[in-house]
């Protein structure tokens, strides 16, 4: 298993559980509610993303045959990833009490995600289309057909 795989794993278990500590923070003191844009993005692009983004890439090269086109492309995909939501969540916490730097953070948080982002998309795409199995079904060839299981 690659190394970025096993760390946006880790790395998302991490968010989740800093999101949902949070979450627990807010629901036992309510006036807490107001970095409540800080707990969405620590749980979406924290965890459900980053889990996402490292099953897919430990996947989607054994599914298609072909291993990431771009390995480092993945490896800085993982650093700004990282990167983007720390700057967000920060960005989102100095913005209630009106702190000086919020609105740079949330820039420099929504862009390097946007690029983590981007970075997955055309990895994961340019690995499936480099698959085998686009040059068998691009000759007339054909999949194999799913049968209907037995109950």
């Amino acid at each position: 298993m690659d190394w970025f795989v096993r760390a946006f794993i880790k790395s998302s278990l991490a968010w989740l559980a800093a999101g949902v500590t949070i979450g627990l923070a807010m629901a036992l003191y309510p006036p807490l509610a107001v970095y409540r844009l800080a707990h969405l993005h620590l749980n979406l692009l924290g965890f459900v993303v980053q889990i996402i983004y490292g099953v897919s890439m430990h996947v989607v090269p054994r599914f298609f045959g072909q291993p990431l086109v771009y390995r480092r492309m993945a490896e800085a995909q993982y650093w700004l990833a990282q990167a983007g939501v720390v700057l967000l969540v920060t960005g989102f916490t100095l913005r209630v009490p009106g702190i000086t730097g919020a609105t740079v953070c949330l820039i420099a948080g929504a862009l390097a995600s946007a690029g983590a982002a981007y970075c997955f998309v055309i990895n994961v795409w340019l690995t499936i289309n480099a698959s085998p199995m686009q040059t068998v079904l691009g000759r007339g060839g054909r999949s194999v057909p799913l049968r209907p299981q037995p109950m």
